[in-house]
C-alpha cells in the first residue's frame, strides 16, 4: 500500500496546529484575564479632566507683553501679561491735579467762612449796641433797621461760605474717587495667574488690541483633578457625595484615590425622553470622581489632564477594595 503523500500530511497538520495555537492563547489569555470585580463596585470609563480658568482682560488695551507659554507652570499671583498702560497713567496724574486744585480750593473756601463769621459777629456786635442805644433814645429807629439788615446779610454771607465748603469738599472726595478707580484700572493693566496652575491656551499676541473681558490665556488647575464617569440608575442610586473611590488611568498602573464629588440629580442619555421600561433602565447618571489634592501634590508630574482610564465607585459600603485597587 502506498505511503501518503508529504503535501497532504502537511494539510492534515495545519488544522491540529492551529487549534493548539489557539487553545494556548485561551489558556494564556484566561491567566492573564484582569480579576472579575466583586459584587459591590462599579466602574465606568472617562478621561481625567481639570477645571480650566480664563485670564482675560478686565479693561479695554493693547497687549503689551505676554510672559507664559502653552505648558508653562505658573505660581499663584505670577504676572502673566501686561496691557499698554500710558494713557491710564496720564489720565490719573490728571486726576491727582483735581485732587490737589480741589483741596486748594477748599482751602479758600474755609478762609471764605472765617471771613463771613467774623462779619457776622461784627454785625451782631453793632446790632446789640444799636438797640442800646435806642432803648435810651440816643438814636433813632432808622440806625436799628440799617444795623439788622447788615446782619442779616452778614447771615446769608456766611451760609454761602459754608456751602463753597461743602462744594469743595464734596470736589476733593470726587477727584479722590476718580484717581483711585484709575489706579484700580492701572493695576488691572497687570494679568495674574488666578492660581497655580498649568498654561493650557494662548489666545493672544502681543501688540493685539482687546475690549474689556478678552481672553489672553487660559489655565488648568492641576490642583483640581476629576474623571467623570456615568453608571445606571441602579448603581448610581447607591451612590452619596463623599463616597471613597478609585481611578486607575491606562498609563498608570497605581490607583489613584479620589472621591465622589458630584453626582447627576437628572439621569441623561440620547433620548433623553423616553416611555418603554427598557428605554428606561438605559439611562445614566453622571458622576464626577475628584482626585484626592494631598495624591495630586504628592504626584504632581504623573496625572495629566487628557489621560484616559476607568473610575471605580463602591455601592455597598461593606465591600472591601480588591487587591488591584489597594492603595500603595
Amino acid at each position: 500500500m502506498p505511503s501518503p503523500a508529504p503535501t497532504s500530511i502537511a494539510r492534515r497538520a495545519v488544522p491540529l496546529v492551529l487549534v493548539a495555537v489557539l487553545l494556548l492563547g485561551g489558556a494564556i489569555a484566561y491567566r492573564l484575564r484582569p480579576p472579575a470585580l466583586p459584587p459591590g463596585i462599579a466602574t465606568g470609563n472617562g478621561r481625567l479632566e481639570a477645571i480650566e480658568v480664563d485670564v482675560a482682560t478686565k479693561v479695554a488695551g493693547r497687549l503689551a507683553e505676554v510672559n507664559a507659554r502653552e505648558g508653562d507652570s505658573v505660581p499663584l499671583n505670577a504676572v502673566l501679561a501686561r496691557l499698554d498702560a500710558e494713557d491710564l497713567a496720564a489720565q490719573l496724574q490728571a486726576a491727582e491735579a483735581q485732587i490737589r486744585q480741589a483741596r486748594e480750593s477748599t482751602r479758600e473756601a474755609k478762609a471764605g467762612v472765617n471771613s463771613a463769621a467774623s462779619q457776622r459777629r461784627l454785625a451782631q456786635s453793632t446790632l446789640k449796641r444799636t438797640e442800646a442805644l435806642v432803648q435810651k433814645g440816643y438814636v433813632t429807629g432808622n440806625k436799628l433797621d440799617q444795623d439788622q439788615s447788615t446782619l442779616q446779610t452778614a447771615d446769608a454771607a456766611l451760609a454761602a461760605a459754608q456751602t463753597r465748603v461743602a462744594e469743595a469738599v464734596a470736589a476733593v472726595e470726587s477727584a479722590q474717587a476718580k484717581a483711585e478707580a484709575l489706579r484700580v484700572s492701572l493695576r488691572d493693566t497687570a494679568l495674574r495667574a488666578p492660581l497655580a496652575g498649568r498654561v493650557l491656551y494662548r489666545l493672544a499676541e502681543p501688540g493685539e488690541v482687546l475690549a474689556a473681558g478678552g481672553k489672553v490665556l487660559t489655565l488648568l488647575d492641576m490642583n483640581d483633578m476629576y474623571l467623570t464617569i456615568y453608571l445606571p440608575t441602579a448603581e448610581a442610586g447607591k451612590v452619596a457625595v463623599g463616597d471613597e473611590a478609585r481611578i486607575v488611568l491606562d498609563a498608570l498602573e497605581t490607583p489613584i484615590p479620589a472621591r465622589v464629588s458630584f453626582v447627576a440629580p437628572k439621569a441623561q442619555f440620547t433620548p433623553k425622553e423616553v416611555e418603554t421600561r427598557n428605554e428606561r433602565e438605559k439611562l445614566m447618571f453622571r458622576l464626577k470622581l475628584r482626585v484626592e489634592p494631598e495624591w495630586l501634590a504628592q504626584h504632581a508630574d504623573l496625572a495629566k489632564p487628557g489621560m484616559p482610564g476607568v473610575g471605580y465607585v463602591r455601592t455597598a459600603a461593606d465591600v472591601a477594595w480588591p487587591a488591584k485597587l489597594q492603595l500603595r
